[in-house]
Protein backbone atom coordinates (compact mmCIF):
# COMPACT_ATOMS: atom_id res chain seq x y z
CA UNK A 1 0.00 0.00 0.00
CA UNK A 2 1.37 3.40 -0.96
CA UNK A 3 1.48 6.40 1.37
CA UNK A 4 -1.23 8.09 -0.72
CA UNK A 5 -3.52 5.04 -0.43
CA UNK A 6 -2.89 4.85 3.32
CA UNK A 7 -3.60 8.57 3.77
CA UNK A 8 -6.74 8.26 1.62
CA UNK A 9 -8.04 5.45 3.82
CA UNK A 10 -7.36 7.52 6.95
CA UNK A 11 -9.27 10.45 5.45
CA UNK A 12 -12.25 8.27 4.47
CA UNK A 13 -12.28 6.68 7.94
CA UNK A 14 -12.16 10.09 9.66
CA UNK A 15 -15.15 11.23 7.58
CA UNK A 16 -17.11 8.05 8.28
CA UNK A 17 -16.39 8.36 12.00
CA UNK A 18 -17.63 11.96 12.04
CA UNK A 19 -20.77 11.13 10.07
CA UNK A 20 -21.46 8.15 12.36
CA UNK A 21 -20.99 10.41 15.40
CA UNK A 22 -23.24 13.27 14.20
CA UNK A 23 -25.49 11.65 11.59
CA UNK A 24 -25.65 12.15 7.83
CA UNK A 25 -27.64 15.37 8.11
CA UNK A 26 -26.99 18.76 6.53
CA UNK A 27 -27.87 20.22 9.95
CA UNK A 28 -24.69 18.61 11.31
CA UNK A 29 -22.42 19.94 8.58
CA UNK A 30 -20.31 22.23 10.78
CA UNK A 31 -19.76 19.65 13.56
CA UNK A 32 -18.81 17.06 10.92
CA UNK A 33 -16.38 19.42 9.19
CA UNK A 34 -14.91 20.46 12.54
CA UNK A 35 -14.49 16.86 13.67
CA UNK A 36 -12.72 15.85 10.45
CA UNK A 37 -10.58 19.00 10.55
CA UNK A 38 -9.46 18.20 14.11
CA UNK A 39 -8.77 14.55 13.26
CA UNK A 40 -6.73 15.18 10.11
CA UNK A 41 -5.49 18.70 10.83
CA UNK A 42 -7.27 20.22 7.84
CA UNK A 43 -9.96 19.37 5.26
CA UNK A 44 -8.30 17.78 2.24
CA UNK A 45 -10.18 17.55 -1.05
CA UNK A 46 -10.78 13.82 -0.52
CA UNK A 47 -12.58 14.57 2.76
CA UNK A 48 -14.80 17.17 1.11
CA UNK A 49 -15.59 14.69 -1.70
CA UNK A 50 -16.63 12.02 0.80
CA UNK A 51 -18.68 14.42 2.96
CA UNK A 52 -20.37 15.73 -0.19
CA UNK A 53 -21.31 12.19 -1.19
CA UNK A 54 -22.55 11.11 2.26
CA UNK A 55 -24.51 14.29 3.06
CA UNK A 56 -25.62 14.99 -0.52
CA UNK A 57 -24.27 18.52 -0.30
CA UNK A 58 -22.41 20.11 -3.24
CA UNK A 59 -18.67 20.27 -2.69
CA UNK A 60 -18.77 23.98 -3.52
CA UNK A 61 -21.05 24.55 -0.52
CA UNK A 62 -18.69 22.56 1.71
CA UNK A 63 -15.75 24.62 0.49
CA UNK A 64 -17.68 27.85 1.20
CA UNK A 65 -18.35 26.77 4.78
CA UNK A 66 -14.81 25.47 5.28
CA UNK A 67 -13.26 28.69 4.03
CA UNK A 68 -15.62 30.92 6.03
CA UNK A 69 -14.87 29.58 9.52
CA UNK A 70 -11.39 30.28 10.92
CA UNK A 71 -11.48 27.03 12.92
CA UNK A 72 -11.56 25.09 9.63
CA UNK A 73 -8.90 24.94 6.96
CA UNK A 74 -8.61 23.47 3.49
CA UNK A 75 -4.83 23.83 3.71
CA UNK A 76 -2.56 21.76 5.90
CA UNK A 77 -1.71 23.60 9.10
CA UNK A 78 1.12 23.20 11.53
CA UNK A 79 0.99 21.09 14.66
CA UNK A 80 0.43 24.33 16.60
CA UNK A 81 -1.72 27.20 15.35
CA UNK A 82 -1.19 30.72 16.61
CA UNK A 83 -4.10 33.13 16.27
CA UNK A 84 -3.16 36.73 16.86
CA UNK A 85 -5.81 39.35 17.54
CA UNK A 86 -5.46 42.32 15.22
CA UNK A 87 -8.43 44.32 16.55
CA UNK A 88 -8.12 47.98 17.49
CA UNK A 89 -8.03 47.44 21.29
CA UNK A 90 -5.15 44.96 20.98
CA UNK A 91 -3.35 47.19 18.51
CA UNK A 92 -3.64 50.22 20.80
CA UNK A 93 -2.38 48.14 23.74
CA UNK A 94 0.86 47.29 21.89
CA UNK A 95 -0.23 44.54 19.55
CA UNK A 96 1.99 45.69 16.67
CA UNK A 97 5.19 45.02 18.64
CA UNK A 98 3.91 41.60 19.74
CA UNK A 99 2.91 40.73 16.17
CA UNK A 100 6.36 41.65 14.89
CA UNK A 101 8.00 39.59 17.67
CA UNK A 102 5.92 36.52 16.77
CA UNK A 103 6.70 36.88 13.06
CA UNK A 104 10.42 37.36 13.79
CA UNK A 105 10.61 34.47 16.26
CA UNK A 106 8.99 32.02 13.83
CA UNK A 107 10.20 33.57 10.56
CA UNK A 108 6.61 33.49 9.28
CA UNK A 109 4.09 35.82 7.74
CA UNK A 110 0.33 35.65 8.24
CA UNK A 111 -1.21 32.48 6.81
CA UNK A 112 2.09 30.62 6.53
CA UNK A 113 3.23 27.34 8.06
CA UNK A 114 6.82 26.59 9.02
CA UNK A 115 8.66 24.17 6.72
CA UNK A 116 8.88 21.62 9.55
CA UNK A 117 5.08 21.70 9.94
CA UNK A 118 5.24 22.84 13.55
CA UNK A 119 3.62 26.30 13.42
CA UNK A 120 0.89 28.09 11.48
CA UNK A 121 0.43 31.83 12.04
CA UNK A 122 -3.00 33.40 11.59
CA UNK A 123 -4.61 36.71 12.43
CA UNK A 124 -8.13 37.08 13.71
CA UNK A 125 -10.33 40.12 14.09
CA UNK A 126 -11.16 39.49 17.75
CA UNK A 127 -10.75 36.80 20.37
CA UNK A 128 -13.35 38.41 22.60
CA UNK A 129 -11.14 39.37 25.54
CA UNK A 130 -10.19 42.92 24.65
CA UNK A 131 -9.71 43.91 28.29
CA UNK A 132 -6.47 41.91 28.44
CA UNK A 133 -5.00 42.86 25.05
CA UNK A 134 -2.76 42.28 23.27
CA UNK A 135 -4.09 38.74 23.01
CA UNK A 136 -2.97 35.63 21.18
CA UNK A 137 -3.98 31.99 21.20
CA UNK A 138 -1.72 29.01 20.72
CA UNK A 139 -3.96 26.06 19.90
CA UNK A 140 -6.66 26.37 22.61
CA UNK A 141 -4.50 28.29 25.11
CA UNK A 142 -5.23 32.01 25.45
CA UNK A 143 -2.55 34.53 26.42
CA UNK A 144 -3.50 38.06 27.45
CA UNK A 145 -1.49 41.15 28.33
CA UNK A 146 1.25 39.85 26.05
CA UNK A 147 4.23 42.03 25.33
CA UNK A 148 6.99 41.35 22.83
CA UNK A 149 9.42 40.14 25.49
CA UNK A 150 7.03 37.31 26.46
CA UNK A 151 6.73 35.82 22.97
CA UNK A 152 9.78 33.50 23.13
CA UNK A 153 8.83 32.04 26.53
CA UNK A 154 5.21 31.49 25.42
CA UNK A 155 6.23 29.71 22.24
CA UNK A 156 8.94 27.69 24.00
CA UNK A 157 6.18 25.98 26.03
CA UNK A 158 5.24 24.13 22.84
CA UNK A 159 8.68 22.62 22.11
Amino acid sequence: MTVEESNGKLVIQAVKNAVDRFGASKDELIPILNDVNREIGYLPSEALDEISKLLRVPKSQLFSVASFYRMLSTKRRGKHTIQFCESAPCHVAGGQAVWLAVKEHLHLNEGETTPDGKWTLLTTSCLGICAVGPVMMVDDDVYGNVDASLVPSILDKYQ
